[in-house]
């Protein structure tokens, strides 16, 4: 029909020009122009490209977000008057503002003429905040040089923006959700809190000593290093920033801590993490929007002066913390004033997240500083049973309301969260380390199952292992005979005592065995099978490590005591201890117990995860069940240790009837002392409690038996109920190191186990 009209308006022109033309001399013929045939007028009309094709072009480059392929396909006439930039921010400010996360297209119409045309299309936009909304609109298009450009008009991107017009959104935020413990205790929840302060130019030398007292009373713990700070500063009056407390845990010892002379109280409001981090690790922190993330978070629905979970559950939990949020798009004219409302939604209520926890375990470990002041490493308690985390610690730690704003102490501290020692990693699940000696347990596991080392196979302990021409590897003996100039090598052992001596040359011995064998792969599968360099499953991210094949004899030497390239996390090692302790089930590792809407339903429960079995019969499984045993029981265990602290973590295991199988380690760290290593379980305790699997490290703690040990012996005491903690080799008193003032009224703690609380 178009092809018939265009035939019909050529030859009317052409007969128009006829007649208009001069009237000719009497003597001359006219000469009418020859008439186009309708195959020539077919020719003129399809040479012309197809608009909506280009049309097509445009739009399916928007729906990338191509913008430079966009604005190439200006006619010139709009580039000069948009620049590119320009260009970019307009349709990535109606993207922002209106919360979308897609948009989708529909060719409706299309009018051509030889040099114009016309495409209407229709918008569906979707957005995270409002839902669903549509925009017909038009687009106009120029030929030039035989390429259809595209006229710029606000209107290409919604009709409703022409005439300077844009969007408005008014957020509609539901609360976010509170983060509990296993029991349903606060971990985090909006709460009033004060920020806690000194003006150390006003504090009195005589009174000193009482206020801080009353702020261990308030705090929990003991400010020890208060009192040197403010002796230091007293004569600057700086300000010293001492904590934060809730509102609720400060009301009734408030009158007396204002009463004290120099005492700032900074009242504010926000999202509280009790105790300044109960498992902050686990929990995670929130911080404020940054510049360069406004377009990132606005497409999501979130308003630029918000704080997102930046790490741990704040992090992993976003979606269920922070509830569906809802908005209103408004239309808004060049004047400020709103010319209609083009969608509206309402919020949906956020999902609180309750956590494996343990409330009391978690909080009591950490005010008794079981990883004292100034220690780096881990701790991780998991149930035996099922992989459930119950307590996880990381040192250094960090206090997540320090990243709130409106408390006073914030600026004053900020920067001490991203130090040299990293406070913010969370050493449990995102550092990896040589195993050391701890890996000796897979080791004979790979030994027992090869059926080339049975238990009964004896071996020369010596001083060296020299196996291996031109070197002489050493076992632990030989430096602590260098010390001492007692110790002595540990002779002849079976396979089980060379696991309770913890002899390197007996493991060193299997490795290269195994590799001279063709076994290359002997140990570094069996490592796999036990779940290491390989993720445990937990929901806060984590680290995998790595258990290289040995590619040599000295590589396969080095695999066998858990040294060369072997790196893991405390949360893996956990992990396959609990497997060795409940019969061979490895359970992928679990921090989320289950998650509830406002009214109650359980959107999420947890389910143990089996990852898989270890590949060792029940035979040898008691076999080294009954091995580690001996690690703590036996005189010559390395976790007995009678000429240090291992003979307290025997004696307390002893006393209170809780067995313990256990591996000590103490690993090559490449710089500095090596990293102590101590991980074990319990079994048969006859205690109404589920049994627990405990991994500890210390990073360049020296020797595990004599500095991990005592903190997985604190484990247990706070874990069964023990209302006395025994202290630390290196403590003045609970929680209080030598170099620190301790109270008045502290005395060594008694170490011989106490009666548990019912």
């Amino acid at each position: 029909m178009m092809k018939t009209r265009l035939i019909t308006t050529l030859l009317l022109l052409l007969f128009l020009a006829a007649c208009n033309t001069a009237t000719p001399e009497p003597t001359l013929t006219p000469t009418l122009p020859p008439t186009p045939t309708l195959a020539e007028v077919q020719v003129m009309t399809t040479s012309v490209p197809d608009a909506q094709v280009a049309a097509r072009a445009y739009l399916d480059a928007w729906l990338v977000e191509d913008y430079p392929t966009m604005y190439a396909m200006l006619t010139p006439i709009s580039q000069d008057a948009l620049t590119e930039e320009d260009f970019t921010k307009l349709y990535q400010s109606v993207a922002t503002e209106a919360a979308l996360s897609g948009w989708e297209y529909e060719v409706l119409s299309s009018l051509i003429n030889p040099r114009t045309a016309q495409v209407g299309y229709r918008v569906t936009f979707h957005s995270v905040l409002v839902g669903n909304f549509t925009s017909d609109t038009m687009m106009n298009l120029s030929l030039e040089d035989g390429v259809w450009r595209v006229q710029w008009d606000d209107a290409l991107v919604m009709r409703e923006l022409g005439g300077g017009n844009h969007l408005s959104m008014e957020y509609r935020i539901p609360s976010r959700a509170n983060i509990y413990s296993s029991d349903g205790r606060a971990l985090v929840a909006q709460s009033d809190a004060v920020a806690i302060g000194l003006d150390t130019g006003q504090v009195s030398p005589d009174s000193q000593n009482s206020l801080i007292n009353t702020l261990k009373d308030v705090l929990g713990y003991r400010p020890y290093w208060l009192a040197d700070q403010i002796d230091a500063w007293r004569p600057y009056g700086y300000y010293l920033p001492v904590a934060d407390v809730s509102a609720d845990a400060l009301a009734s010892r408030e009158s007396g801590l204002a009463s004290y002379s120099g005492v700032i109280l900074s009242p504010f409001r926000t999202r509280y993490y009790f105790y300044e981090g109960i498992a902050p690790h686990v929990v995670g922190y929130m911080s404020l929007i940054q510049p360069d993330e406004v377009d990132i978070y606005k497409r999501l629905g979130y308003r630029i002066d918000e704080r997102v979970g930046r790490a741990g559950l704040e992090y992993w939990g976003e979606e269920y913390l922070a509830g569906k949020r809802g908005g209103a798009l408004n239309l808004v004219g060049p004047d400020g004033s709103i010319i209609t409302q083009i969608a509206a939604t309402d919020p949906q209520p956020a999902e609180a997240i309750y956590t494996t926890i343990d409330y009391d375990l978690q909080l009591r470990l950490q005010q008794s500083s079981a990883l004292s002041e100034g220690m780096k490493g881990a701790v991780v308690v998991v149930e035996r049973e099922t992989g459930r985390v119950l307590a996880m610690l990381s040192g250094p730690d960090f206090n997540p309301n320090l990243f709130e704003p409106q408390n006073y102490n914030y600026s004053f501290l900020i920067n001490n969260l991203y130090g040299a020692d990293t406070p913010l990693l969370n050493r449990a699940t995102q550092g990896v380390y040589p195993l050391g000696s701890v890996f000796k347990t897979i080791t004979m596991s790979a030994g027992l199952e090869s059926g080339l080392y049975p238990p009964e196979t004896e071996y020369n302990c010596e001083y060296f292992f020299k196996e291996l021409p031109g070197i002489q590897p050493q076992d632990w003996t030989y430096q602590h005979f260098l010390d001492d100039g007692e110790t002595q090598a540990s002779g002849i052992l079976n396979l089980p005592q060379g696991l309770m001596r913890s002899c390197n040359p007996w493991f060193m011995h299997i490795g290269l065995g195994f590799y001279q064998r063709g076994m290359y792969t002997q140990i570094s599968d069996m490592a796999r099978a036990f779940g290491l360099a390989a993720p445990t499953g937990i929901e806060i991210g984590e680290q995998v490590g790595a258990i290289p094949d040995p590619m040599s004899e000295v590589d396969a030497i080095n695999l066998s005591i858990g040294q060369g390239g072997t790196l893991v996390t405390p949360l893996q090692v956990a992990s396959f201890i609990a497997a060795i302790g409940n019969g061979g089930t490895l359970y992928g590792a679990r921090i989320i117990d289950h998650v509830d809407s406002v009214d109650g339903t359980t959107v999420y429960q947890f389910e143990p995860v089996v990852l898989g079995t270890l590949p060792v019969s029940e035979e040898n499984l008691l076999t080294l069940q009954s091995a580690m045993v001996t690690v703590i029981m036996n005189p010559r265990g390395t976790a007995y240790d009678v000429s240090g602290w291992g003979a307290r973590l025997t004696s307390f295991v002893s006393s209170t009837s809780i067995g313990v199988a256990a591996k000590t380690g103490t690993a090559e760290s490449g710089s500095g002392k090596p990293h102590a290593w101590f991980a074990g379980y319990t079994y048969d305790t006859g205690r109404n409690r589920p049994d627990i699997a405990v991994a500890v490290i210390v990073e360049n703690g020296g020797e595990g038996s004599q500095v991990a040990a005592p903190i997985f012996r604190r484990v247990l005491e706070v874990y069964y109920g023990f209302t006395s903690l025994a202290t630390y080799p290196w403590e003045a008193s609970v929680g209080v190191l030598p170099t620190d003032t301790p109270d008045v009224t502290a005395t060594p703690e008694e170490e011989v186990a106490e009666t548990p609380e019912p």
